[in-house]
């Protein structure tokens, strides 16, 4: 059971990314609603939720759709901070493409908060990390924002 849970420990996701080369295209990419499970560092209990990705491609690089998943699925299968898992996912996808902008968002139910302490059940965390022209450029980050709620 551990090896399967905590089965991203042995794996480097950068060795499943698959970069296709396509036509000049430099609008923005989302995958949305990806479900995750992981295990909190802290308290070794789970935490899960939906992993939102955007990214704007410079030239003509582009990422696998499966292969955004898996890098999630890769990082969440390991102890873990939310995070560090956003910051993770964000900077593996702009070190394997260099895109023009990376954005990450990351909401999970934390059962640390749900079974014992507070006991606050379906409350829930929102992590983001932003890269590059989701950082620095307020209207693409609010595109972005906008398609990933609705």
């Amino acid at each position: 059971m551990y090896e399967e849970i905590f089965s991203g420990i042995k794996q480097n996701p950068k060795n499943f990314i698959k970069i296709f080369e396509s036509e000049e295209h430099d609008e923005m990419v989302i995958l949305k609603d990806i479900p995750f499970y992981s295990v909190c560092e802290h308290h070794l209990l789970p935490f899960l939720g939906k992993a939102h990705i955007a990214y704007i491609p410079k030239g003509n690089r582009l990422i696998g759709l499966s292969k955004i998943a898996r890098i999630v699925e890769i990082y969440a299968k390991r102890p873990q901070l939310q995070e560090r898992l956003t910051s993770q996912i964000a900077d593996t996808i702009k070190d394997a493409v260099d895109p023009l902008g990376v954005l990450v968002i990351i909401e999970a139910e934390h059962l640390c908060m749900t079974m014992r302490g507070i006991k606050k059940p379906g409350s829930k965390m929102v992590t983001s990390a932003l890269r590059g022209a989701f950082k620095k450029n307020e209207s693409t980050r609010k595109e972005a924002l906008d398609l990933i709620k609705n």
